[in-house]
């Protein structure tokens, strides 16, 4: 029954985004709004579902968003105009994700890096980002972005360490920010969906 529950308000997301999309709201913003709130939901569903369950539920995940691109279903997340395989990535990394943790809050840790980290770099990127521009691996970020990026992350591993019960120096809520926004930085075509969450979950399981 959670199963099915997770997979309708899921639903209920992607046609919330469409009407914004087909009521004229910018492609890049409907796609955020997409991304920052399935993921946000995704990131806490190990506290109501199995590990197997997730998995099964990636799965599925990723066969509606291979169809949507192959029959252009849902124009909120696949009418930007670069190149990018973010879709794809975004479902595979949550079965992978419940395939290497065992814990819930790393797994929520790293779903929120995905959705919260990465959407509000590319909110702030897009509204205020202009005039701090620079260039990385021939791809255009933002100072603006990446800082937006660096303290969303900082406040998820606080957040991290307060309910985790796992002691965390205020080092370690710098460090993996720092890395993690590098990361972010270097990928490119939405590989970023891939490499950051799984270098969150990894960093974060070796210090259990």
């Amino acid at each position: 029954m959670w199963t099915i529950a997770a997979a309708f308000v899921v639903l209920l997301i992607l046609i919330f985004a469409e009407y914004l999309s087909r009521r004229g709201v910018h492609s890049e913003l409907t796609r955020k709004i997409v991304h920052m709130m399935v993921g946000t939901f995704v990131a806490f569903w190990p506290f109501f579902l199995s590990w197997r369950q997730i998995q099964l539920m990636s799965l599925a995940f990723l066969i509606v968003v291979l169809g949507s691109l192959k029959l252009n279903l849902f124009e909120a997340i696949h009418s930007v105009k670069r190149h990018t395989m973010g879709e794809v990535l975004f479902a595979l990394v949550i079965g992978m994700l419940a395939f290497i943790v065992s814990n819930k809050y790393v797994f929520a840790a790293a779903m929120l890096h995905l959705s919260l980290a990465d959407g509000f770099a590319a909110i702030f990127g897009l509204a205020w980002g202009e005039g701090s521009a620079y260039k990385i691996m021939g791809r255009t970020k933002s100072l603006v972005g990446s800082l937006a990026f660096f303290f969303t992350s900082m406040t998820i591993m606080i957040w991290f360490a307060g309910f985790s019960h796992v002691s965390y120096s205020a080092i370690t809520i710098v460090w993996l920010p720092l890395i993690a926004t590098v990361a972010e930085n270097v990928s490119g075509e939405g590989t970023d969906n891939m490499v950051v969450p799984l270098l969150v979950a990894l960093m974060l399981s070796s210090s259990l």
